[in-house]
């Protein structure tokens, strides 16, 4: 008969069906269940012996839509084996899981996993073997492929000889082998496999010790939760993590400026830096960033890293776990590492003895990292090189001399003029501690060392002459520029000869010893040109004509900046792939022309400029002048709903501006922080009845949303799905609204920063929900059209969207770089993300482009090319009205070439040595007042 039942309960299946089949089977097909523990102990020992291979289909969670996008996948796949937490077994299982990588890299054992939406629940479990006689057998049972399921649990299988059984249960396997959504076993879990089957944990002490002979970062990160749920880190972030922490290690500290594109990962970066540092120093940590992100970055820390951490709260320290400290005050953190509020620094009284930052500055840090470190300037830049630097600038120039590591992180470091960058080279080098009480600069230079290193001694070019220092770096040499000039620039401070080998030669010839920051001197007599030796003439001649100081200048060795088009235009030769998959930014056509006012807006819109010439003549400047010309522009909803407030309140009060508008007043308009608002009366009120009368009814005929409901009712922008920007809450609420009133089949969500603002519409109805349950719905591709004020920018994840319309253009590109990174990122479905922009010509709308371009030149003169956040056939048009010429070929710009040769590979993965996690944690909870 060729039926036979199988018990557990008898004997092992293992030894009674398994291991008697498999001895030198020519083949074995299996339908498994669920791959994370599937794939640990494929079949025991026999398996080895299979002359031809075995195969094995598994069911994931990966989903049907994201077979098509390998980075999903991939992601999926090592989520769930690494949430398995297989390195329990270890170290006992260690030989089963290198055989089990053997099998697999050698093409022995071949997996394929489909996503649980066709496999369903891993109920079917079966198989066939084709012994060594050719003979097969299929058999049916409830057992998992793993050692318990075979040999431990008590089990039934069914085995039939018989051609027809052989011949459904492989039909059913080769359904599952072939089908389209069927997926190859990622490489990454192969390699998690290969790095299981060496782990080795290691103590903290050791760990710190191993760091003198070669820094090792993954041994941190490679167990984090950002791992865990199948994250990896890019290789421009593991380059910079490695770079700053070698440097705190070896070169007695880390500066830099981390300059990366928007969405290239800079928070991460920071809180890897920031937890190696912690853990190898016994000094505390101090993480500066903007008030609205305080809670995101202790969130991020716990939630991605399991970094535990403390964040003032003004009345004391709230803690990662949800409690508060208020036994210790801002000077004394209850963890290693802290985080605090630019704001507290800005308002903190710094003459004050017990002020907030002058107890702060009592104390040493191992480091000290700023995020939105361009929010460090100087006050009215009339003179943007001898301007008094704000409250933040100043504190940062103050602690920079008491930290051994500083890294400040903007995207933009540059706003609105060259020499802000500058400013921040200043501070990372503590450029006020070379000067006395009277501002004079100091003979002996005291700074720390790594300090010095940043823009020279106290008698550097680069420190005293600023101006010129921006000339240099962008190729406008002073007049009568000659070697003799050029040596004076070059020697204070000199590179590392690892940047070049004529530098050494230099360095050499010059008896330069190690802990010298170059060729140094209060005066020129004993160092001139002319005293130089013929050779080092030579050399120094030959550095100039090899472009020295647009390549090797102190600016482009502290500012790292990666460019998401270059990551994605160069191959990585360890995996033969780009660095990140190209994602096109596609500017529609159609949208560089602008858009036309109706009659009754533009009658509308004259009366906002006569509005906004007597505010002007009250003395109003910046965002409060040109508040209502700006909302009438975004909509006629926040036209109406702004005119009728300020008719009502008889002022423009700071309670009206945005977040947005806040932020960007204290950008541009240093002395608008400090006005209360200005009072509407008289004449102004009479304006403001004449809007309100020109906008009232006019609502249904806004054109930018006519334009918005002319694109999304076309197939393929349904297809992709949209997001949708206003920096206004009363523009993105109207557009939301009118679109689930034209598309009643429709849900349409909307997305604020506000108490209770965001939701889901539903035919002009509107149901409230948490930003984060928004937030998923857009995740899970329930919701396909979502409509965000600019809380939607920052920290969201939204590649399951194919399309951005903006109702509004922001004065700060940065701010359109993020609302396109929400999209252009890993995993996006398309290949491109549509962009349109929605302007009204011959209004304050086509200034604001102006003033983009403006910055985005400014940008590019210093640290190469911006990423476009405009069509470039208006890009073109606006560089002719300013008569400005772009940077040429951008991929010859020094800022590009120093960065394409700094992504050599970085191998995180396969970190076998893991910290204690127990040692990890403890240290990390330690309190400031005992280190």
């Amino acid at each position: 008969m060729s039926i036979k039942r199988f018990t557990s309960r008898e004997k092992p299946l293992l030894e009674s069906f398994l291991n008697p089949n498999l001895i030198d089977a020519q083949r074995y097909d299996r339908l498994a269940g669920y791959f994370s523990s599937s794939v640990l102990e494929v079949a025991g020992e026999a398996i080895e012996s299979v002359q031809n291979g075995v195969r094995v289909i598994c069911n994931s969670h990966v989903e049907p839509e994201d077979v098509q996008v390998a980075r999903l996948v991939e992601q999926e796949m090592l989520r769930e084996f690494r949430q398995a937490n297989l390195e329990k077994h270890l170290p006992q299982m260690q030989s089963r899981f290198q055989k089990l990588y053997d099998l697999l890299s050698s093409g022995k054992l071949d997996v394929r996993v489909v996503p649980q939406a066709i496999y369903g629940l891993a109920h079917g479990k079966a198989g066939v073997i084709t012994r060594k006689d050719g003979s097969k057998v299929a058999f049916l049972g409830s057992m998992n492929e793993t050692k318990p399921g075979w040999a431990e649990n008590y089990e039934l299988l069914w085995a039939d000889e018989s051609e027809d059984a052989v011949e459904w249960v492989q039909k059913e396997f080769d359904y599952f082998w072939n089908n389209e959504l069927s997926v190859p076993l990622s490489k990454a879990v192969e390699q998690e496999i290969e790095r299981l089957a060496k782990r080795q944990e290691i103590s903290l002490a050791d760990w710190r010790a191993n760091q003198k002979r070669e820094v090792s970062p993954c041994s941190v990160v490679i167990e984090s939760p950002f791992y865990k749920r199948g994250d990896i880190l890019w290789n421009h972030q593991k380059h910079f993590i490695k770079m700053a922490f070698e440097d705190h290690v070896s070169q007695g500290g880390a500066r830099y400026i981390l300059a990366d594109e928007v969405g290239l990962g800079k928070t991460t970066q920071l809180a890897i830096i920031a937890e190696l540092i912690a853990l190898y120093d016994d000094k505390p940590v101090l993480i500066i960033v903007p008030k609205p992100l305080v809670e995101q970055w202790q969130d991020e820390l716990n939630s991605m890293w399991s970094i535990p951490s403390a964040a003032w709260t003004g009345r004391g320290w709230h803690l990662e776990d949800g409690t508060e400290d208020r036994d210790h005050d801002i000077g004394s953190a209850p963890r290693k590492i802290a985080i605090i509020s630019q704001g507290m620094v800005v308002h903190s009284g710094s003459d004050d003895d017990n002020s907030p930052s002058s107890k702060l500055l009592r104390n040493e840090y191992a480091a000290v990292i700023v995020d939105e470190a361009h929010k460090a300037r100087v006050k009215e830049p009339t003179d943007p090189y001898s301007a008094t630097p704000n409250n933040l600038m100043a504190f940062l120039n103050k602690i920079s001399l008491r930290t051994k590591t500083m890294i400040f992180a903007t995207a933009t470091p540059i706003q609105l003029d060259p020499a802000e960058i500058w400013h921040l080279l200043y501070a990372l080098a503590g450029g006020d501690g070379c000067k006395d009480e009277n501002g004079n600069w100091k003979t002996k230079d005291d700074r720390p060392f790594v300090c010095q290193k940043v823009l020279g001694d106290a008698s550097s070019r680069w420190l005293r002459n600023p101006k010129e220092a921006i000339e240099i770096i962008t190729g406008k040499y002073p007049q009568g520029w000659n070697s003799r000039e050029a040596w004076n620039w070059m020697r204070n401070p000199l590179p590392p000869a690892s940047e070049h080998p004529l530098i050494g030669e230099l360095q050499t010839h010059m008896g330069l010893r190690k802990n010298e920051v170059g060729i140094t001197g209060s005066n020129n007599r004993n160092i001139s040109f002319d005293n130089l030796d013929p050779i080092v003439q030579g050399i120094v001649d030959q550095l100039v004509r090899e472009r020295f100081f647009e390549n090797y200048n102190p600016f482009i060795r502290c500012i790292v900046r990666r460019r998401r088009e270059m990551l994605e235009t160069t191959i990585d030769p360890s995996t033969g792939k780009f660095y990140l998959t190209p994602i096109k930014v596609n500017f529609v056509e159609g949208q560089e022309n602008g858009l036309h006012l109706t009659p009754d807006m533009e009658k509308a819109y004259l009366k906002a400029i006569e509005f906004t010439n007597i505010l002007g003549g009250q003395g109003a400047k910046g965002f409060y002048r040109v508040l209502l010309l700006r909302r009438l522009g975004s909509s006629i909803e926040a036209g109406l709903n702004s005119a009728e407030r300020i008719y009502y309140k008889r002022a423009i009060s700071t309670d009206m501006l945005t977040q947005t508008e806040q932020e960007d007043i204290e950008d541009f308009e240093e002395l608008q922080r400090s006005a209360s608002g200005f009072q509407v009366q008289g004449e102004e009120m009479r304006v403001l009845e004449d809007i309100i009368k020109l906008l009232k009814g006019q609502v249904e005929k806004d054109p930018k949303y006519t334009k918005i409901k002319e694109l999304l009712s076309t197939g393929e922008w349904e297809k992709r799905g949209c997001l949708i920007f206003s920096q206004y809450y009363d523009t993105a609420r109207a557009v939301a609204r009118s679109l689930s009133e034209d598309f009643p089949d429709r849900l349409i969500g909307l997305y604020s920063g506000t108490a209770n603002g965001s939701g889901l519409f539903k035919g002009g109805a509107f149901q409230p929900l948490s930003r984060n349950d928004v937030k998923d719905m857009v995740t899970n591709r329930q919701l396909r059209f979502l409509v965000g004020t600019d809380a939607a920018g920052e920290g969201l994840n939204f590649q399951m969207l194919g399309s951005l319309i903006n109702v509004d253009l922001p004065w700060n590109p940065v701010r359109l770089e993020q609302r396109i990174g929400r999209l252009r990122r890993e995993g996006q479905v398309f290949d491109d993300v549509w962009v349109y922009n929605l302007y009204y010509a011959g209004t304050i709308e086509e200034e604001v482009q102006r003033r983009i371009l403006e910055r985005i030149m400014g940008e590019e003169k210093v640290i190469g090319r911006v990423n476009s956040v405009l069509p470039e056939e208006l890009m073109k048009i606006l560089r002719e009205t300013l008569d400005e010429e772009g940077i040429g070929d951008e991929s010859k710009h020094p800022f590009e070439l120093k960065y394409r040769q700094h992504l050599s590979h970085v191998d995180f993965e396969t970190c076998p040595l893991v910290i204690n996690d127990d040692e990890r944690r403890q240290l990390l909870m330690q309190g400031w007042e005992n280190i």
